[in-house]
């Protein structure tokens, strides 16, 4: 070939549509990126670009980033069997408070969906309805039994956030140890109890069994209905 011959224009790339989508893979690809990198990794763009295809066409399926991340949650509590249910109102509510507990922890990405607000599977209202009708059954006005749930949704949430944590350090233990190392016999007059029993902390907090945690706050929720306008134990 000569110098002053040309090299033929390369063939142009067509352009067309973005292949179609598969809601089950574009699920499967958010709910793996929140399960190996967090719920803030997740992005339109980088589920489309997983996929293969652009942003504009998730858009066909979902409205939003909230719409795709309630898509992740849907069905996961339902991959679970529901526990034999007592027809005792209070041990059916411990046993719920128990699994809800019990689930969630096999299913801890879930916690950073849930820690938005108000996103959640639908079929896992079962366990709320429960948990209300359980306590209402037990004697506490709605108001009060919605209270509870709120209650025992708290500590469910926070005890399975701290134990995730727990979890982190103790793959990655940091350099420098804080609490309850950080208690000194200096200070035993400002912090009596905490430099006694600080060598024994951690196998104190290490032997703690959930369920009968929650037996010890449910019965005090409880103790709400029993209890007049005054504050005194009914009857």
């Amino acid at each position: 070939m000569s110098g002053t011959e040309k090299k033929a224009p390369a063939a142009k790339r067509s352009v067309g549509r973005p292949r179609r989508l598969d809601p089950d893979a574009m699920v499967a690809t958010a709910r793996r990126i929140i399960e190996e990198e967090g719920v803030d990794a997740l992005s339109m763009r980088r589920v489309a670009k997983e996929l293969g295809s652009t942003p504009m066409a998730l858009y066909h399926y979902v409205q939003d980033k909230d719409e795709l991340l309630m898509l992740t949650l849907s069905g996961t509590a339902a991959a679970f069997p529901r526990p034999e249910l007592p027809a005792d109102p209070r041990e059916r509510l411990l046993t719920v408070a128990a699994h809800m507990h019990a689930i969630l922890a096999e299913m801890p990405w879930v916690l950073d969906i849930l820690a938005l607000g108000e996103l959640t599977d639908k079929e896992a209202l079962w366990m709320v309805e429960e948990i209300i009708d359980c306590a209402m059954a037990c004697g506490l006005s709605p108001e009060q039994a919605v209270r509870a749930y709120r209650t025992i949704w708290s500590y469910v949430y926070g005890d399975l956030v701290f134990r995730r944590a727990a979890a982190r350090r103790a793959g990655h233990p940091p350099s420098t140890r804080y609490f309850p190392e950080m208690v000194t016999e200096d200070d035993a007059a400002l912090l009596p109890r905490l430099t006694a029993i600080r060598d024994d902390w951690r196998a104190y907090a290490a032997d703690y069994e959930v369920t009968e945690e929650l037996d010890a706050i449910i019965s005090g929720l409880l103790a709400r209905g029993t209890r007049t306008a005054s504050g005194a134990p009914a009857g």
